[in-house]
């Protein structure tokens, strides 16, 4: 199978993935045989939703998002391409069935597929900020002020609180320009604001930002008083001032912890971690103990409940992504639910893992199947040229596995790298940016001025903000850089070139089309110059390497032997070679606007048609296809050919417009905002705009709010929504517009209906119990959840042996447990799957069973005593579905089977079973 069993890849919204399977000889394929992938590829959204009911009910999800992909033969094997079209952790297996309906299955683990948002393919360059430091105090190279500091203590001592003035949000926003536009960062990564300590338990001068006092709540001290906003406008001011850049904005939230008299705290102190004697516990890493902090005990599923909410309160305010302080410390069931709940309300947000001082195992868990994406790179302290090597080899690979690993140069835990010398802190820059994934590069603020005073988050350290010695235009060259060559994009292929020793670290980098290659070569010695030595084989095959694209003088290059080709790199030097000054391919800008109209596209079709008919495409073509008739390719997606859509979609979609016909779309302006808008089912709402927009469908009472961004074209703007017919609904419309007037528009949209809604049969709990009696004294007492035994008098078969007056009864049978295997989906008989039951006599239970792509299998069972007799029985009868319910049949070849398993036993009913040498005698003989 390929991708192989157990292996794990990173891809994107927008991309395509082929599967195959062969026979492990290369044999020709056997007459009869038929192959299919096992996935829950394309199934997210029920994917999250037994993620949320099963774990909030603490029992594995069902497994109803499984389905079966019949895969094409062809030549020595099977294989099929599938489009992906949403953001999530998804799982698949290939196997085959012979022609006597067995299946085969490969060795090994299934293949794991993180797919990740379309707009985090490219220069995903963070500046790390703490609003803190950009009031007044953000030009000093040393913000502390010991004279002060002194007589500060002494109101301390008398119990007073003294906190200088702390920088605004408003500060911070009007930086925005430099951040985003002068040095070409892409998001915005803030510390946490929520507030911290003032009078209880504040540890510094200032508090730490990660003793949170409130998760929802704006720090005042961030806060300009003016009588026209609140703390949350302003910081819905900052979020829009990044939008509007184009930029994203990321928020540090702490949920292992809280500062101490949290509001968390006061309102739910069940929730927090107690030591032996009921005390509060304070957390801690490398040996530290965080004194500030309380921390929370995660097997509360109310608990993340109230974390998902927080989470999804900030994205409504405009977030788009999480740092997530120590979130190794977290369980990974309380990550599936957090993040599963915030994709149903916003399915592109990213979530960076600070895993720092956990193990990389648990970092490679919470970025794949906790539902995270990106996660710290430790790159920043490793130094040497064989722990560099070392280290890169480790994140590289893993970036292209299991997510994104980030480069920060400098994080805040960190001393600054301008306190050891400026030609350090080039050296650490360029090796972060030249050799980051995706552009996953980040800097604390304060770098590109050369700040040398560790920040402490308790304190307010100074940015030595517009010193004239600084770095800013080397940090604007290496964005320039990551955001435009296509060899720093997605999907490009990083080979290390340079020995495990070697002080030159040497990457070449192709781009995923194979039109550019780089050459990075980073001298990691800081006190001596250093030769890298390439072989004339592959110098040429890199395109002849001697442009340099970090904005460098050009390096000195010789052939010190026949061969050989020899790279001088001066003490600390690092350079980005190429073999032409330009790249071939498609590149910045010009190439994020493509991918994003083909993965709208695709995104669009999946609304409508299931994952395995979005075939193979040219994704630029399909791009094209978007930005010369966007209406026309939505109205394709309905009408299409299915079979053509597999095979070639974008002439599928070609061939539907051609066709014409009634486009099922409806269209909508800035000019519609002041009319109710109807939407028939089954039709396309087609936002337009002159400017970039942020849109948002609320329905009725619950179904989640839709949200989208728009999508760039040469005639505009576009975002789309569409109607699947489900209920009558009055939706209201919510535009976010990136221009100088008509910032917010609202509108009414009237979601006309198709079908009506039926709500479930309820069941009963699955703690009662069924009492069957013969008449004569003997009886069966079974529980409801089949299998369950809660009591020694809990029996299928309780004899009475006398035959004529009441005895003690006789345990023979303890319980009887039933397993169903339909399609190879083994599922218990139990309360899991129970939809009605009626206590009889004679009681009977109704079950659906999972069969997997959202097919059942529905069961009576039936059990009685028989009226004078010591006997109990079983009947087994497979009911039809409803119309309703059989939408997706199961196949009449698919074997459905049922396995019976009796627990006997030999005993008074008063008395229990122990296992001993003489029971075993007993039972075997």
């Amino acid at each position: 199978m390929t991708p192989g069993p157990g292996e794990r890849l990173v891809r994107f919204v927008g991309d395509q993935i082929q599967f195959t399977l062969r026979r492990s000889e290369g044999d020709p394929l056997p007459p009869g045989w038929k192959a299919h992938l096992r996935t829950n590829i394309g199934r997210a959204a029920r994917v999250r939703e037994e993620i949320l009911r099963a774990h909030f009910h603490q029992v594995p999800p069902a497994g109803n998002a499984w389905h079966d992909i019949p895969l094409e033969a062809g030549a020595g094997g099977w294989s099929i391409n599938l489009a992906l079209t949403e953001v999530g952790f998804f799982r698949a297996k290939a196997y085959v069935t012979d022609a006597g309906g067995s299946q085969h299955w490969p060795e090994g683990a299934d293949f794991g597929l993180s797919v990740h948002p379309d707009l985090a393919r490219t220069a995903n360059s963070i500046y790390c900020a703490f609003t803190r430091q950009f009031g007044e105090s953000r030009r000093l190279a040393t913000a502390r002020d010991e004279g002060l500091e002194l007589q500060l203590k002494e109101l301390d001592s008398r119990g007073y609180s003294v906190i200088p003035p702390s920088g605004k949000l408003r500060d911070l926003t009007r930086q925005l320009p430099h951040i985003f536009q002068t040095l070409g960062f892409r998001v915005l990564h803030l510390l946490p604001v929520n507030p911290t300590p003032t009078t209880f338990a504040r540890y510094g001068r200032y508090g730490s930002p990660y003793a949170c006092q409130d998760l929802l709540a704006i720090d005042p001290a961030l806060v300009e008083f003016d009588r026209r906003t609140t703390g949350v406008d302003q910081f819905r001011e900052l979020t829009y001032g990044v939008h509007e850049l184009g930029g994203r904005v990321f928020l540090d939230v702490v949920v292992n912890h809280t500062g101490w008299g949290a509001t968390l705290q006061e309102q739910h102190p069940e929730w927090y971690l107690r030591s032996p004697d009921g005390g509060f516990v304070s957390p801690g890493a490398w040996g530290v103990t965080w004194e500030d902090l309380a921390e929370l005990e995660h097997k509360h599923p109310e608990l993340w409940v109230r974390i998902a909410e927080v989470f999804i309160t900030w994205c409504r305010r405009g977030v788009d992504g999480f740092r997530c302080d120590a979130g190794y410390k977290v369980p990974l069931a309380a990550w599936q639910y957090i993040t599963s709940r915030v994709r149903q309300e916003f399915p592109n947000t990213v979530f960076l893992l600070e895993g720092l001082g956990g193990p990389w195992t648990t970092t490679e868990e919470l970025v794949t199947e906790g539902g995270m994406q990106w996660a710290y790179s430790e790159l920043f302290q490793n130094h040497s040229g064989r722990e560099v090597s070392g280290y890169l080899d480790y994140s590289l690979r893993q970036s292209e596995r299991v997510g994104l690993y980030v480069h920060y140069s400098e994080t805040h835990d960190n001393n600054r790298l301008a306190a050891t010398s400026r030609t350090w802190s080039l050296l650490r820059n360029h090796l972060c940016a030249l050799t980051s994934v995706s552009g996953g590069f980040g800097i604390t603020g304060g770098v590109e001025w050369l700040a040398a005073e560790k920040i402490n988050v308790h304190q307010c350290g100074g940015l030595n903000w517009d010193a004239p010695e600084n770095i800013l235009s080397t940090l604007a060259h290496l964005n320039q850089l990551l955001s435009t060559h296509p060899s720093f994009f997605d999907g490009a292929v990083l080979e290390r070139l340079s020995p495990d020793d070697s002080a030159v670290y040497a990457l070449a980098r192709t781009s995923a089309s194979g039109e550019d290659r780089v050459l990075v070569l980073v001298n990691t010695d800081v006190y001596h110059e250093r030769h890298f030595v390439l072989s004339r084989e592959k110098y040429l095959e890199l395109g002849e390497p001697r442009f340099e694209l970090a904005g460098h003088a050009r390096p000195a290059i010789d052939e010190p032997l026949p061969g050989e080709v020899r790279f001088t790199l001066l003490p600390a030097g690092c350079l980005c070679l190429s073999g032409v000054k330009e790249p071939r391919g498609l590149r910045g800008e010009p190439y994020r606007e493509a991918r994003a109209r083909a993965a709208w596209a695709l995104q669009a079709l999946a609304r409508i048609r299931p994952s395995e008919q979005l075939g193979a495409h040219d994704w630029q073509a399909l791009a094209r296809e978007v930005d010369e008739d966007c209406a026309g390719v939505l109205s394709a997606a309905v009408t299409a050919d299915p079979a053509l859509l597999r095979s070639d979609l974008v002439a599928a979609l070609r061939a539907a417009r051609h066709r014409g016909g009634f486009p099922s779309i409806v269209e909508w302006t800035r000019a519609d905002a002041s009319r109710v808008t109807i939407v028939p089912p089954r039709h396309w709402l087609l936002l337009r705009d002159e400017r970039p927009f942020r849109a948002c469908l609320q329905g009725e009472a619950g179904r989640h709010p839709q949200h989208v961004e728009s999508v760039p074209t040469s005639k505009g703007y576009i975002a789309s929504f569409y109607h699947d017919g489900q209920g009558e609904q009055e939706i209201s419309l919510s535009v976010e517009r990136y221009a100088e007037t008509d910032r917010q528009v609202s509108a009414r949209l009237r979601w006309l209906p198709e079908h009506a809604a039926f709500s479930p049969t309820g069941v009963t709990h699955r703690e009662d119990l069924v009492l069957l009696t013969n008449g004569r004294g003997a009886m069966s007492r079974i529980a409801v959840d089949l299998g369950r035994v809660r009591s020694k008098y809990d029996c299928v078969l309780g004899a009475n042996l006398h035959p004529s007056l009441p005895v003690d009864r006789h345990v023979f049978v303890k319980r009887v447990r039933l397993w169903v295997v339909a399609d190879g989906f083994i599922s218990p008989l139990g309360a899991d799957c129970l939809v009605d039951f009626y206590a009889g006599p004679p009681a009977r239970w109704r079950f659906d069973i999972n069969a997997g792509d959202g097919r059942k299998v529905r069961l009576d069972l039936e059990a009685d005593m028989l009226e004078g007799r010591n006997t109990v029985v079983y009947r087994l009868v497979r009911q039809p579905l409803g119309a309703a319910e059989a939408r997706h049949p199961i196949p009449s070849g698919c074997e459905i089977s049922v396995t019976v398993r009796v627990d006997l036993e030999d005993r008074n009913f008063h008395w229990e079973t122990k296992r001993n040498p003489g029971a075993e005698e007993h039972f075997l003989t």
